[in-house]
């Protein structure tokens, strides 16, 4: 067998990176800005709508449209880049990764921590990647399997209407700050009062926000309100639960150990995300939606490039791959979130755990 050569797979991904690194400005910028303004748009459209029910229910339902829509840019789009770190080039300090913090239950420094760090670094490594099953989903062999996995795909439908507050408790159930035998080799960068204080402040502005201050802004039409916010956050969590899971876990998606990792190279840390990832085919209006995160394999190799470069360059990222005999992962919506499903599914059974 032909041994892989990460060397030459490295030179070729790199000069993709940074000859579109080099292009950067201003129609970035643009692009960022312009989706600010249409996130805002369909913000305050939606918001006002959710107070028109009692003229026609058609406008309620137009309301938390365009409110599910303004939830998901932000989301999406907006701060899981600007967290990143895609813009800071710009300075401005509305959209700084320093200093942005995102319309969810989750606090921003927490995610940085977990996913900005661990899930980045370590994408896919059993045992340092806190985000492959985040804990609640057996998804490889790697897991013994427990009786509890016999309903993990219920597990799964209850993560994804829960998913701002499965994400913002994430860290503390990593940390074991409520339940569960502390880890006497873990890091712990932050304190538990501190991780606790962040949990509870962050999740009480969000309950406050969208279900008592914009309900008693509407006055006598407070329930439509409320209801309109609840069903908008729940089609937010629906849509970028999936949106992740077609991107980390269908079904050829691979895992490494920690051993596997010792010494890594820069092209060899590029073929792990290789395999790690998996892309969701669509057209533009897709694409924005998802955050370019159905260029998950290009966000994995390149995650502090322009999230709207991705399409530009997945042609490009294809051809390496090709040329090198890696597969692709990519597919339709359907197919990858069916893909997701049997994967799921087929790890609720007992199989065998790697030793």
């Amino acid at each position: 067998m032909t041994r892989f050569n990460y060397e030459q797979f490295e030179q070729e991904l790199d000069e993709i990176k940074f000859s579109t690194l080099d292009k950067v400005g201003q129609q970035d910028a643009n692009h960022i800005r312009r989706v600010i303004r249409q996130q805002r748009f369909c913000s305050w459209g939606g918001r006002i709508l959710l107070m028109m029910g009692l003229i026609h229910p058609a406008l309620w339902v137009v309301g938390i449209i365009l409110l599910s829509i303004a939830k998901i840019l932000e989301n999406m789009e907006i701060a899981h880049n600007v967290m990143h770190g895609q813009y800071d080039w710009m300075n401005d300090k509305h959209i700084n990764s320093k200093t942005y913090e995102w319309d969810i239950a989750c606090d921003g420094a927490s995610w940085n921590r977990i996913h900005n760090f661990e899930h980045h670094t370590y994408t896919n490594v059993i045992g340092k990647d806190r985000d492959f099953g985040y804990g609640l989903l057996r998804l490889s062999d790697d897991f013994r399997w427990r009786v509890k996995n016999l309903w993990q795909f219920i597990t799964y439908i209850n993560l994804s209407i829960l998913f701002q507050w499965g994400i913002s408790y994430h860290e503390l159930a990593g940390e074991r700050v409520f339940i569960g035998k502390k880890k006497e080799d873990r890091d712990q960068r932050v304190p538990h009062s501190e991780l606790k204080q962040r949990f509870f402040s962050k999740g009480a502005r969000q309950l406050i926000k969208d279900y008592v201050i914009f309900p008693l802004i509407a006055g006598p039409l407070f329930l439509w309100v409320i209801v309109g916010n609840l069903i908008a956050n729940l089609i937010r969590n629906l849509w970028t639960s999936t949106v992740i899971f077609c991107g980390h876990f269908t079904e050829h998606v691979h895992t490494f150990t920690e051993e596997s990792i010792v010494n890594e190279s820069q092209g060899q840390w590029y073929y792990r995300q290789a395999l790690g990832s998996s892309n969701i085919k669509g057209g533009k209006l897709l694409h924005l939606m998802t955050g370019h995160l159905s260029f998950q394999i290009e966000h994995h190799l390149f995650p502090d490039m322009p999230s709207s470069r991705y399409q530009e360059i997945a042609p490009k990222v294809e051809a390496v791959f090709k040329k090198h005999n890696l597969h692709y992962n990519t597919g339709s919506f359907g197919k990858q979130y069916l893909s997701v499903v049997k994967r799921i599914l087929q790890y609720s059974l007992p199989t065998k755990a790697v030793a």
